[in-house]
């Protein structure tokens, strides 16, 4: 009895833990050379495209990673905020210059 305790448990965990991933978000993945390296980003070639992605001391290194390594990057989009334009009277988003 205290075996199937314990599978339950370890099944329950299993859940969270698959539901906590889907809720990160779906995830996006570029790959090419890179270009530039900072502590806080990582700036990579693809195509004819300069693509910069941010990163922190929780974002996961496997392998030397340096200028000029071609690498591929994993990563999520979170909206930083939202403004909701107001609507002329046309029923089009009105934009405001700063």
């Amino acid at each position: 009895m205290n075996t199937a305790r314990v599978l339950m448990v370890a099944v329950l965990a299993l859940v969270l833990a698959s539901s906590l991933v889907v809720a990160a978000g779906k995830t996006y993945q570029v790959t090419g050379p890179v270009l530039e390296l900072t502590n806080d980003k990582i700036v990579v070639q693809k195509g004819k495209d300069r693509w910069e992605i941010a990163r922190d001391a929780s974002t996961k290194i496997d392998g030397d990673l340096k200028v000029g390594s071609r690498v591929t990057i994993e990563y999520t989009m979170t909206a930083a905020s939202v403004e909701v334009k107001k609507a002329d009277q046309k029923g089009a988003a009105t934009h405001k210059k700063s």
